[in-house]
C-alpha cells in the first residue's frame, strides 16, 4: 500500500483562515470600496513604470482565486518589454479595423492603448486541465457533454483568478482593462510565438492596468431589482428575442461607453 503525504498541514491551513465576525461589515465595506472603483480605461499614462512588486502583489491575489477541483489551471505572463506590447497590440488593432470594414456595428474600443499600457499580464491556461474535472473520456455523447461542462469549469476558474487580479490592481490604485477579444485562433497564432507559448497553452485574457491618461468615469450598472431573483426566476426580467434585439440596437452603445463623444 502506497503512503501519500498530505498536500497541506491541516492545522497550519486552518490557522491561515482569518474570517471576520459573522455579519460584520467592516471588511465588506473596504472590499466594496475596491469593487466599485475597479474602473475600466483604455488609455494609460505611458510614462509610468509598474514596480515588479506590484505585479507580484496582483498575481498573489490571482493565485488565491477559486477553481474547480482546486486545479488552479492558470499561468500568467508578465510583459514588460515595450516592443512585445507593440507587437501584441498589432493583432487587436487589426481586429478593430476588420470590425469597422465588416460593418459589424459593434462599438469597438480603441486597442492602440495596449501598446503603451504600463501593466500587461497575459492570462493563459492548458486546456488539457479539463481532465481534472468530471469526464468519461470514452468518446460518447455523454462524454462530450461532460467535456463541454469541464471547459466551462476551467474558463470560470481562470476568470475568477483574473477577477481577483483586477481587484488587487484596483486596491493598489490602478485603473484596469480586461481584454477578452482573443478567442479567435488568429489571436493565438499571433501571440504564441511572440511569448514562447507552447501550442497546448491557450491565451484566455489579457489584464492591462496603470494610471489613467484621463480622468476615469464609472460606467452604468443594472439596478439590483433587474438582476436579483428570490426563490424563483422572475419572468418580468426575461427579454424575448425582439426586446433583446432592440436593447442591443438602441442601448448597447450607450452603456458600453459614456457617450458617443467619449469612446475610450
Amino acid at each position: 500500500m502506497t503512503e501519500t503525504t498530505p498536500a497541506v498541514d491541516l492545522a497550519e491551513a486552518e490557522a491561515q483562515v482569518d474570517l471576520p465576525p459573522l455579519g460584520s461589515q467592516e471588511r465588506y465595506d473596504a472590499l466594496m470600496q475596491v469593487v466599485r472603483n475597479r474602473v475600466t480605461v483604455r488609455k494609460f499614462d505611458p510614462d509610468y513604470v509598474v514596480p515588479d512588486d506590484h505585479f507580484r502583489l496582483i498575481l498573489e491575489a490571482a493565485r488565491h482565486g477559486p477553481s474547480g477541483a482546486n486545479a488552479q489551471p492558470w499561468q500568467f505572463i508578465v510583459v514588460r518589454d515595450a516592443a512585445l506590447k507593440a507587437l501584441i497590440s498589432e493583432y487587436f488593432v487589426a481586429e478593430q479595423r476588420f470590425r469597422a470594414k465588416a460593418k459589424m456595428k459593434f462599438p469597438t474600443p480603441d486597442y492602440r492603448g495596449l501598446a503603451t499600457a504600463p501593466g500587461f499580464v497575459v492570462v493563459c491556461s492548458d486546456m488539457r486541465w479539463v481532465n481534472a474535472f468530471p469526464v468519461l473520456n470514452d468518446g460518447s455523447d455523454l462524454d462530450r457533454m461532460y467535456h463541454e461542462n469541464a471547459e466551462r469549469i476551467l474558463l470560470q476558474s481562470v476568470a475568477a483568478a483574473t477577477m481577483s487580479a483586477h481587484l488587487a490592481a484596483a486596491a493598489l490604485g490602478y485603473t484596469v482593462w480586461w481584454v477578452t477579444a482573443i478567442g479567435q485562433e488568429e489571436a493565438q497564432t499571433h501571440m504564441r510565438p511572440l511569448l514562447g507559448i507552447p501550442e497546448q497553452i491557450s491565451v484566455l485574457d489579457i489584464l492591462v492596468f496603470g494610471p489613467p491618461a484621463a480622468k476615469p468615469y464609472k460606467r452604468w450598472r443594472r439596478p439590483p431589482e433587474e438582476i436579483i431573483h428570490w426563490d424563483r426566476y422572475n419572468p418580468d426580467h426575461f427579454m424575448n428575442d425582439a426586446e433583446l434585439e432592440d436593447w442591443i440596437k438602441t442601448r448597447r452603445h450607450r452603456v458600453m461607453f459614456k457617450d458617443a463623444s467619449k469612446v475610450d
